[in-house]
């Protein structure tokens, strides 16, 4: 029986999993976290809008009743392609078909010192840090004398204004507007200073100019300042540089969230050094029109590593839909060739994109139908709703969204972790 072998339990290979279902195979799913996470919901985890557990699922309960299917928490380290092995950080797992989904992370073009001081949002950690240190300057601006070290604790940078990026200043600026208006005694959480940074001239810049505009004036009547055509070019514990225009300008503030870039996982390196594939310039690999690493038929690579095109020769986004359709493709791909047939080429399906401003406000590009406001936000619930996993989260994530919106309320506002030096 043939084995394959999946490293990444994300969307593409959680997909391509689920989709080999039934097949004559035997299929082997490698991850170094024991739990599939919705990403694209993380930044409620980090304004408290949702708890971590709402938005991960373990995987083993996800796949306990798909029986071709053995779950190992391990990380691969290496690829032989000659021996056809995964190498793992303690052992080795042998493999007929191989896919390689393990996404990709974070990325500070050439500083990797601004990590530091500006998490990204690419983990439930990640969106736990972010929650601690955004509840944790309104305690310090509570106990703070100094109106300035007040305005600066009560100053929040975003930088990038991507769906991310976005997404993350709307709730930041309902927080600070509906939900805490009444927890503090010495502060007016209202009066926060929420910076949107964008380094183009517009806000989800591939999104249609008219959303654009549109997300922009949603962001502005919650209180988020959106600043375009700007860029950082350092950031330290106490403040950020931007540069727009030929100047420069120092903005104090002890909280910053990076948004702006992602670079490939490791993996891509290390597929590069086993297979001489070809990597772009964020690390991606470039993959065949069959989603095949080129010379090497039985390895695949899908979702945010890989480097594909759609039929106009544009890279196609690393977002949900993309990895989906492209493991449910590779899975399927994998059946036609067991039964002697010649599968077809990738061919992506867009769909279209949206992104959620705000309380009952959001963009959508659907089908070439563009809409906003109400409609779109109901739009973006439901879509994301049915694409969580599995049922029990969507009825913790329906419910508490029910709760927040009646309420402006959010539940999940914990500070853990050791508070940072108030200095």
């Amino acid at each position: 029986m043939s084995h394959i072998v999946i490293i990444g339990g994300g969307f593409g290979g959680l997909y391509a999993v689920r989709t080999l279902k039934g097949a004559p195979v035997q299929v082997t799913l490698i991850d170094r976290r024991n739990f599939h996470l919705f990403q694209p919901l993380l930044y409620q985890v980090a304004t408290g809008w949702l708890s971590p557990a709402d938005i991960a699922s373990p995987l083993r309960a996800v796949l306990k009743r798909q029986r071709n299917v053995q779950v190992l928490l391990a990380e691969a380290i290496d690829i032989d392609g000659t021996n056809r092995r995964v190498l793992l950080k303690d052992g080795e797992v042998h493999y007929d078909t191989l896919i390689v989904a393990t996404g990709a992370r974070h990325h500070y073009f050439g500083h990797p010192q601004w990590e530091t001081f500006a998490p990204s949002l690419k983990t439930i950690e990640d969106a736990t840090e972010i929650r601690r240190r955004i509840l944790f300057a309104f305690e310090a601006a509570e106990r703070e004398a100094d109106p300035e070290r007040v305005r600066s604790w009560l100053t929040f940078v975003i930088v990038g204004g991507g769906p991310t990026g976005v997404e993350l200043a709307g709730t930041l600026g309902e927080l600070t507007k509906d939900t805490l208006r009444h927890d503090f005694r010495h502060i007016n959480p209202a009066e926060s200073h929420i910076l949107l940074v964008e380094g183009t001239d517009r806000i989800l810049p591939t999104y249609p100019a008219e959303l654009s505009a549109k997300a922009a004036a949603a962001l502005a009547r919650l209180g988020v300042s959106v600043r375009i055509g700007a860029t950082v070019t350092d950031i330290q514990p106490d403040s950020v540089i931007l540069r727009s225009n030929e100047q420069s300008e120092k903005i104090a503030t002890r909280t910053v969230v990076w948004a702006a870039g992602v670079q490939a996982s490791p993996l891509g390196r290390i597929l590069a050094t086993a297979t001489g594939v070809e990597l772009d310039r964020a690390g991606r690999v470039m993959v065949a029109p069959d989603l095949s690493i080129p010379g090497h038929p039985g390895i695949f690579v899908i979702g945010d590593l890989a480097h594909c095109r759609n039929q106009q020769g544009q890279p196609l986004p690393g977002i949900a839909p993309v990895a989906i359709q492209q493991g449910h493709y590779v899975a399927e791909l994998i059946q036609q060739r067991l039964r002697g047939q010649t599968p077809p080429l990738f061919h992506y399906r867009d769909r279209g994109s949206m992104a959620i401003v705000g309380r009952a406000e959001a963009v959508a590009d659907i089908g070439g139908r563009r809409f906003s406001g109400l409609l779109a936000w109901l739009a973006w619930l439901f879509i994301h709703l049915i694409h969580l996993v599995e049922f029990e989260n969507r009825i913790l994530v329906f419910t508490q969204w029910a709760w927040n919106y009646f309420t402006r309320n959010r539940s999940a506002r914990l500070i853990t972790g050791e508070p940072p030096p108030s200095t």
